[in-house]
């Protein structure tokens, strides 16, 4: 046997030359590396079984890698489909890719799954996975693999995907690409003898007994390829880890993130609704979540202003000709709702978005340099019509109020006010009790853009530069931009470790030249502004919901609707402690007095779950020592604290946004 040469790269370790013999494969590279289980070669992931050519170049993949979990998860799911059809061999398979965290698998059956048949497949999983059946790749030809699927309508279906572009939005990449068919067969450990197979691109784990941990989530209705013309199948979920314990951290995680689910939370402090008679996605703000609502208004108005914002105010319709000025509807059309035809058949439209009507307000005069930069700002309701399967509370609606700016500055001024731009929209994050970010510089979506390839790489590089002088990390999204120019996103973690995005910053060099803005130069001539996007909290619904999972509902002080109540001991401390609150009103507060029939101990009980910052008890000694006794939500108290000091202290704690 001949000898090849192949190189090894591990990270950022020096790549690796070792001579192996013909018939090498990726597992005989990296024999003992229990960790690997699958390769790179040549840019390309292959299974372990991949046999090796000369002068390839050759990288590990280890399960614990974003490729690895991949693998493992998208194993897990095609047993998963082999255990739901050796229970219900009538199930007809749609696809399974692997998800954040997870994977799923859509299934056509004569009626949804219950809870108890998740409990048989995931009992039958554990069989498939004992039994150590390999996962073994073949190729074939079209006409092989329709011959072989002809009982797999949704599989023939995905066949006829093969060669194009389609796909990579619902998963069906996973099973054709561009490249060649493969079919994957899961073969008995002992007797190679055929036990299930399923059309997939692969690559795969190379054995059932290499899932170490996985557990069955839920099942869902879902359309076949995500669209609502196609059959309604059923989608079930699921979990896969390469660790007994990660899968008990991420179960512990999952626990954790539902007590704070923004849904649940909204609904027990009575704070919003989203009543089915006014529509999906469309949420109410009750009182009490009005009053946190406003004070995130309030807070930034001022903030705003403080920066040389002005605000603007526009309607929440208009005329379908702005859109196709702006490029919308171009672009964005299926974003948008139906038009309403009104004036003798003219198209109106409720507004997707507010940077259209923010150019006509720049517009409405002659605008000289001197008044560059020019920063319009307004809380601006916009319309999206989401697909109802993608609608999530207040975290995805279609209808959401956006903190919206737009910028516009002379090219010489662009880089130092996106740089201020950004610094002010973390600092003011940063108020709010957000504090671990990373930025995500999203490029040009090849098929999806206005303007020219120059006028692009000149946009992303200056939001490049300015991202950098953050000093944060920098991630790069490419093809994420919108169509008419790139962006920086920054994204934070709450404090159960998730990412969220929140706001961005768009470099637009396009809708200014489409609108024909021009302000005049100081030498006289007209020339065009360069206009910047910005919006804060993305929407106002949006981050009120991120805040009230970060707290979990327990605002900081400056932010809760009640900041702190009353618990009179007996119902002759109710007029003391009404005194008490009165004075604190007049000072800002928002302070209310517990004078219900309920004992002292159950109205303690209820505003704990109602997460107020403070509770203010007054017994007989406070009375007549003219003090009151704080208690705190971790259930300590402070007593006999005399009431000017009490109030200052209030005062100290709401001005200071710190949290209690």
């Amino acid at each position: 046997m001949s000898d090849l040469r192949v190189i090894i790269r591990r990270d950022s370790a020096e790549p690796e030359e070792r001579t192996v013999t013909t018939g090498t494969t990726a597992a005989g590279l990296f024999e003992g590396e229990r960790s690997v289980v699958a390769a790179r070669v040549g840019g390309e992931l292959r299974d372990l079984t991949y046999v090796l050519a000369d002068g390839e170049t050759v990288e590990p993949v280890e399960i614990t890698s974003d490729d690895g979990l991949n693998i493992l998860r998208h194993s897990t799911a095609h047993v998963m489909a082999q255990a739901v059809q050796e229970l219900f061999p009538e199930a007809k398979l749609g696809i399974g890719p692997p998800i954040k965290d997870g994977f799923y698998y859509d299934f056509d059956v004569d009626k949804p799954f219950h809870p108890d048949d998740l409990k048989a497949v995931e009992k039958k999983m554990q069989e498939i996975q004992k039994r150590g059946q390999r996962f073994s790749r073949r190729v074939v030809t079209e006409d092989e693999a329709r011959a072989e699927l002809a009982a797999e309508p949704y599989k023939l279906e995905l066949i006829g995907l093969k060669g194009s572009s389609a796909g990579s939005e619902d998963g069906a990449d996973v099973e054709v690409g561009g490249g060649e068919l493969t079919i994957y067969d899961n073969l008995d450990a002992k007797t190679g003898e055929l036990c299930w197979k399923d059309l997939c691109r692969g690559p795969h784990l190379p054995s059932t007994r290499l899932i170490p941990a996985f557990k069955l989530m839920r099942n869902a209705a879902a359309y076949w390829r995500g669209s609502e013309k196609n059959p309604m199948l059923q989608r079930i979920y699921g979990t896969a880890w390469p660790t007994k314990d990660e899968l008990k951290a991420y179960l512990e995680f999952l626990e954790e993130a539902a007590k704070r689910d923004h849904r649940k939370l909204g609904s027990e402090l009575d704070l919003f609704s989203i009543p089915e008679q006014i529509g999906s996605g469309l949420a109410v703000f009750h009182p009490k979540g009005g009053i946190v609502r406003r004070v995130m208004e309030d807070y930034s108005r001022r903030r705003h202003e403080e920066e040389g914002y002005e605000f603007v105010y526009t309607p929440h319709a208009t005329k379908g000709t702005l859109f196709e000025t702006s490029g919308h509807l171009d672009w964005y059309a299926d974003g948008m709702y139906p038009p309403m035809q009104l004036d003798e058949g003219t198209d109106y439209y409720l507004k997707p978005m507010n940077c259209p009507m923010h150019n006509l307000i720049f517009d409405a005069r002659g605008r000289s340099y001197r008044e560059l930069p020019l920063r319009l700002f307004e809380f601006g309701t916009v319309y999206r019509y989401e697909k109802s399967g993608v609608v999530h509370g207040l975290t995805r609606a279609r209808g959401f109020t956006q903190d919206d700016a737009h910028i516009y500055c002379t090219k010489e001024q662009m880089a130092e006010e996106l740089d201020k731009t950004l610094t002010f929209v973390l600092n003011l994050l940063r108020d709010y009790g957000l504090t671990d970010f990373y930025l995500e510089l999203s490029t040009k979506d090849e098929d999806k853009y206005v303007g020219s390839d120059e006028v692009w790489e000149e946009a992303t590089e200056t939001l490049r530069q300015v991202a950098e002088k953050q000093g944060l990390p920098l991630v790069p999204d490419p093809g994420g931009a919108a169509f008419y120019g790139p962006k920086i996103s920054v994204q934070t973690k709450d404090a159960i470790g998730r990412s969220w995005q929140m706001s961005t910053v768009q470099l637009d060099f396009n809708l200014p030249e489409r609108f024909d803005l021009q302000y005049t130069a100081p030498d006289g001539s007209r020339q065009r502004p360069v206009m910047i996007h910005r919006a804060l909290f993305g929407s106002i619904e949006r981050f009120f919901a991120v805040l009230l999972e970060h707290y979990a509902g327990a605002f900081p002080a400056w932010l809760a609707p009640v900041q702190a109540v009353g618990i009179p001991v007996g119902d002759a401390h109710v007029p003391y402690l009404e005194e008490f609150a009165g004075e604190a009103k007049r000072k800002g507060l928002r302070v209310e007095v517990d004078a219900s029939s309920d004992r002292m101990q159950k109205k303690i009980r209820t505003w704990q779950k109602q997460r107020v910052p403070f509770m203010i008890i007054v017994g007989d000694e406070d009375m007549t020592n003219g003090t009151v006794s704080f208690r705190y939500r971790d259930g300590t108290q402070e007593n006999g604290i005399p009431r000017d000091q009490a109030l200052a202290k209030l005062v100290d704690v709401v001005e200071r946004r710190v949290q209690v």
